[in-house]
């Protein structure tokens, strides 16, 4: 595999898997950050749970005016499909959450190789983000992407 990938990182306003509120995204091309997109996205009915806004402090008020998932997908998905795509904990969490999603606005799944920095480095974000000194606004969704980015770079830099 080449060091080119996108990172993405989701944060929800709900304990549902549609409920996407924040998506960060990271392109790396030859392991250099070459684009990123933080967009705030108005989940269904604008609804949060309490619980989810102490986590990220995103709020009602904050996407109040956002657009929903079905009206970005547009600039998401060029950075998906058929690429190879990494996330930590994706796996269990972020790659379940775009498929969720996309299947509640009835859009297509598209392919694309799935990589999860939890799995590689067996460890959390924070604590992975400390140990590598990678500056970390966690559960900020591109903070988190950006994080990710460098610690897929690290494991493709140590297999070299």
């Amino acid at each position: 595999m080449n060091n080119s990938f996108t990172a993405i990182d989701f944060e929800k306003a709900q304990g549902y898997r549609w409920s996407i509120c924040q998506i960060g995204l990271i392109q790396v091309t030859n392991g250099v950050i070459t684009d990123e997109i933080n967009l705030l996205v108005k989940p269904p009915d604008n609804y949060y749970w309490p619980r989810f806004i102490d986590i990220h402090g995103i709020t009602p008020l904050d996407t109040a005016n956002s657009p929903t998932f079905d009206q970005i997908w547009h600039k998401v998905e060029p950075f998906i499909t058929n690429k190879n795509v990494v996330a930590h904990n994706g796996l269990s969490f972020d790659f379940p959450v775009l498929q969720k999603t996309l299947e509640y606005y009835d859009l297509q799944v598209p392919e694309y190789s799935k990589f999860d920095t939890y799995r590689i480095h067996k460890a959390g974000l924070a604590e992975l983000c400390k140990a590598y000194k990678i500056p970390l606004n966690h559960h900020d969704a591109l903070s988190d992407a950006k994080a990710c980015a460098e610690l897929f770079l690290i494991h493709l830099n140590s297999k070299n």
